[in-house]
């Protein structure tokens, strides 16, 4: 884990922002034992074999999660929308979501990096 995705996540303001980031982190180490993680483009990316796997970023009243290589998966349309290849799903603030599940999908999603 990257000490500098850390900071990033740790200095986020809003507390349920940070909790969310840091939950979907760790879906993201999980699903992806060898992921690597950097900043780039001021958010958290996550890599598999140097390809991006998955982003999380903030907004003023969401965390947003995209998942890459989604070409050939039917992810649920009330939870993530986007372009074929990559879908984002945006989780404000007392929204729950089944942490296995996107585990699952992220695992099938950076299976074939």
């Amino acid at each position: 884990m990257s000490q500098e995705v850390l900071e990033f996540i740790e200095a986020i303001t809003e507390t349920w922002q940070k909790e969310k980031a840091l939950e979907l982190r760790g879906i993201v180490h999980q699903a992806i034992p060898s992921v690597t993680e950097r900043i780039q483009y001021k958010k958290p990316h996550f890599l598999k074999n140097g390809k991006y796997a998955a982003i999380i970023s903030t907004s003023k009243d969401a965390v947003s999660f995209t998942i890459f290589h989604t070409v050939n998966m039917r992810l649920p349309e009330d939870l993530f929308t986007g372009p074929e290849e990559r879908k984002t799903m945006k989780l404000k603030k007392d929204q729950t979501f089944d942490a296995k599940q996107l585990a699952a999908w992220l695992a099938e999603a950076s299976s074939s990096l």
